[in-house]
């Protein structure tokens, strides 16, 4: 199911309508994911004492339409420690007992969740089950043998890569203790994190025997006492990233406006490879009637840029203007003559035009009822070039946790899988900011295949400059992409908030101190 922070009431009548679904169905236990009732991550809410009880209230209601299936049901519940994130087993229209989750080790978690005791074992139905919470799944030691079948209940946020990281975890698992194990997680965007769904059951030997969506709701049926045929492909080879990269991007987007009560989205387009997959994002998130583009050309913009842009807008078949900035542009360096006349150009004129950009956006998205998508990326944040107030504006970014390199696969995905929307030339084109003429990326780095493979290892991987250089890489392009990320945090400070793709994003895996001298 698909749950929205905060929204206690929503949340449980979906839980009740799932209820009378599956009772129609004739099952017997209906299981829920972690936090399904508060919605989740909810951070500061979970402090609040009211909410908790509006919590446990639901649950109530909830257990009320219990009355010929069991149900165990993901919440925040408060005890004398804390608040602890539960799964509440309800038998019989009552609540029996609660079983909370030991290993609160995630930061949108920590200081907001409080340690239970782990694991516990319950029989519904006269069938024994070992009861988990979150990743305490992969940190339980062993299970009793009694136990018959393994039910782990999460919140657990996509993360490129990770989908083949749980399957093996849980397979191991479920080998090694011989025994069923289901995993039931939440779907769908929060802001920052998307859950991918997923939710599935292993049986003894180690075989997947039931896939549910990714990225979409979906209820089905297991039945403990029939022998379930594996399931034929298993989506989490390295050949599907992209694709769950691209589903996880649409899912947080939409979800992002439609539980903020949004409805429309403007772009910037540029005639470049990041505005251009966002744009497509936007279109497949919120349906083309409801995007909206602008191409704001300088003096220094080639026509061939116009030109791409404008065909991207046709293919896409969304409202597109184009309204150039070079009289604007010219009339704040005049005025600004008596504080930088006389001097060269340099980043100050370049900073000039990302800016008065943003002013012509926002005086878009203020005019038209509009919501501003960033068009950054991971590269681009991570070695400060974008310009602060400028291209870093944006009231949420999309492929802000996407390399370089992964905006491409992107883009190609999109031709290939969607439909061929991005002229081949934007896909080809050298990359460039166009705030000077003749500029290139390339001018001050590398090709953002070596760019991005120090950056990844850097980031990713948390390697000192030292392994990196040993592992082949140039020394002194190794010394400049280190200087530029570590002298760049204070932009990653004040970025909008960025849809969490990848298992270390800035401002939450990754964070250094803004200030500090390590490492000059």
């Amino acid at each position: 199911m698909n749950y929205t922070v905060g929204d206690v009431e929503g949340n449980a009548c979906k839980i009740i309508e799932t209820i009378r679904q599956v009772k129609a169905q004739g099952a017997d236990l209906v299981v829920f994911a972690e936090q399904a009732i508060s919605g989740a991550p909810a951070f500061d809410l979970l402090r609040k004492y009211r909410f908790l009880e509006q919590c446990e209230d639901a649950l109530r209601r909830i257990a009320a339409e219990c009355d010929t299936v069991d149900a165990i049901v993901g919440l925040p519940y408060l005890t004398p420690e804390g608040p602890v994130s539960a799964a509440a087993v309800i038998e019989r229209g009552r609540v029996v007992r609660y079983v909370g989750k030991q290993g609160v080790i995630v930061r949108r978690e920590l200081g907001f969740l409080t340690p239970s005791k782990g694991c516990e074992y319950v029989t519904l139905r006269g069938h024994r089950c070992a009861l988990v919470v979150g990743e305490d799944l992969y940190h339980t030691a062993d299970f009793d043998q009694s136990v018959e079948t393994i039910i782990d209940i999460t919140a657990r946020r996509y993360r490129k890569g990770d989908l083949s990281r749980r399957y093996e975890i849980i397979r191991n698992i479920a080998y090694v203790n011989g025994k069923n194990v289901v995993m039931v997680n939440q779907v769908g965007g929060a802001t920052e994190v998307v859950y991918d769904g997923m939710s599935g059951v292993m049986n003894g030997r180690g075989e997947l025997v039931m896939l549910l969506k990714g990225f979409e709701e979906e209820v089905r049926m297991f039945d403990t006492e029939r022998m379930e045929h594996p399931v034929e492909s298993v989506p989490v080879s390295s050949k599907d990233r992209t694709r769950f990269v691209w589903k996880a991007a649409v899912c947080g987007l939409r979800d992002f406006f439609v539980k903020n009560g949004y409805r429309k989205a403007c772009v910037g387009v540029s005639g470049g490879i990041d505005s251009a997959v966002v744009a497509c994002l936007a279109v497949s998130a919120l349906g083309r009637e409801n995007v909206r583009g602008l191409m704001m050309p300088s003096q220094f913009s080639p026509e061939s840029s116009v030109e791409d842009a404008k065909c991207l807008a046709e293919n896409l078949g969304i409202d597109f203007d184009v309204v150039p900035i070079s009289e604007a542009y010219r009339s704040v360096v005049d005025t600004l003559i008596p504080v930088i006349g006389g001097t060269d150009f340099d980043q100050t004129e370049e900073n000039i035009q990302a800016r008065i950009r943003t002013l012509m956006l926002m005086a878009l998205q203020n005019k038209s009822d509009c919501v501003l998508l960033n068009s950054s990326n991971k590269s681009e944040n991570a070695l400060g070039l974008c310009t602060l107030y400028g291209d870093t504006a944006g009231a949420f970014s999309v492929t802000g946790d996407l390399y370089k390199t992964e905006i491409y696969d992107l883009a190609r995905f999109i031709n290939r899988e969607i439909g061929a929307v991005i002229p081949e030339a934007i896909l080809t084109k050298e990359p460039s900011s166009e705030l000077h003429p003749g500029q290139k990326d390339s001018d001050i780095l590398p090709p953002y295949e070596v760019v991005d493979a120090i950056l990844y290892r850097m980031i990713e991987e948390g390697q000192p400059r030292e392994e990196i250089i040993n592992a082949g890489f140039d020394c002194d392009q190794v010394q400049q992409i280190y200087d530029m990320v570590m002298g760049s945090e204070k932009k990653r400070f004040q970025y909008p908030p960025v849809l969490r793709l990848s298992a270390c994003s800035f401002g939450h895996e990754y964070r250094m101190p803004l200030t500090h001298k390590y490492g000059k």
